[in-house]
C-alpha cells in the first residue's frame, strides 16, 4: 500500500503496485484515491501537480456537498481538469419532507438489493441508479492525460467502489482490491477528525464512533459477488451501460503497462 502524504489530507494513497491475476502489477502514479481536498495546503498542491503529475480531479461528492465547502486549492490551476460524477441521487428543490421520505425510500432499496449487507447493497445501488455516472467517473480515469485523483469525503465508500471498479477491470486479484479497500482503516481516526472540522460533515460524524465509519472486508467481498451474481460480472455490466471494449482496453491499460 503506498500513501502519499501530505499535510491536508490523510486518506491519499497509490493504486500501483498491486499484483494481477495474470501474474503483473499495477503502475504507481496512474490513478490515486482520496478523501476530501478541501484543505490541501500550497505544498501539497505542488506536490501533486509538479511532482505527481495530477492533471484530472474525479469528485464522486453529490451537489449539495460541492456547493457547500466550496472549490478545493486544485480548482483554480491551470492544466487541472476537474470531472462531477455525483454517485448518489440529487435531491435538489425540494422540501425537506419529501428529501426524508427519498431518503427512507432509499434505504429500504439498499436493504432489499442485499439484504445480508446493508452498505454492499447501498453500493450496487450505485450501479442500479447512477450508471452514467460511474461510467462517467471510469471513463474520466480512462482518458486523464496524467495521473488522475478519484474522491469524495471520506474516500472509503463511492471512492472505494470506483477504485475496485477500476481494479477488477486492471485484472487485480479481488483479494486485493478488498485489502486496498480496508486500508482506510488505518487512518480512520485521522479521517474522522478532519471531517468534523468541515461545514459540511462535521454534523454527520462527531459523535458517532468511529467504528461506525469503518469499512468491513465482508462489504467489498459481497459488493465483488454481486456484481457477478446480480450483473454477469464487471464487462457484462460496462457493455450494458455503453462502455464498450475499447474503452475498457483504455482504462485498462491506464492502470497496466502492458
Amino acid at each position: 500500500m503506498t500513501w502519499i502524504d501530505l499535510d491536508g489530507v490523510d486518506n491519499m494513497r497509490d493504486l500501483g503496485g498491486l499484483p494481477t491475476t495474470d501474474g503483473g502489477t499495477t503502475v504507481s502514479g496512474r490513478v490515486l484515491r482520496s478523501e476530501n481536498l478541501q484543505e490541501l495546503s500550497p505544498g501539497d498542491v505542488k506536490k501533486l501537480v509538479d511532482v505527481l503529475g495530477v492533471t484530472t480531479v474525479i469528485d464522486l461528492r453529490s451537489t449539495n456537498e460541492v456547493t457547500i465547502e466550496g472549490p478545493t486549492p486544485l480548482g483554480a490551476l491551470p492544466g487541472v481538469r476537474h470531472a462531477h460524477h455525483s454517485l448518489l441521487k440529487e435531491f435538489l428543490d425540494l422540501s425537506d419532507t419529501v428529501k426524508a421520505a427519498l431518503v427512507t425510500e432509499m434505504a429500504e432499496a439498499d436493504r432489499a438489493r442485499y439484504p445480508d449487507d446493508t452498505m454492499a447493497g447501498h453500493y450496487l445501488g450505485y450501479l442500479a441508479n447512477r450508471p452514467e455516472e460511474v461510467i462517467g467517473a471510469l471513463r474520466s480515469i480512462a482518458t486523464a492525460p496524467g495521473a488522475a485523483i478519484v474522491h469524495c469525503a471520506a474516500g472509503k465508500d463511492r471512492t472505494g467502489v470506483i477504485s475496485a471498479l477500476a481494479l477488477t477491470n486492471a485484472g487485480v486479484e479481488p483479494e486485493v482490491i478488498v485489502a486496498d479497500y480496508v486500508a482506510t482503516n488505518e487512518r480512520i481516526e485521522l479521517i474522522i477528525e478532519r471531517l468534523g472540522r468541515s461545514k459540511m460533515y462535521g454534523g454527520g460524524v462527531n459523535g458517532t464512533a468511529i467504528r461506525a465509519h469503518m469499512p468491513r472486508a465482508e462489504t467489498m467481498q459481497a459488493f465483488l459477488e454481486q456484481l457477478d451474481a446480480q450483473h454477469g460480472g464487471l464487462g457484462a455490466w460496462l457493455t450494458a451501460n455503453g462502455f464498450g471494449d475499447d474503452e475498457r482496453a483504455q482504462l485498462r491499460a491506464k492502470l497496466r503497462q502492458e
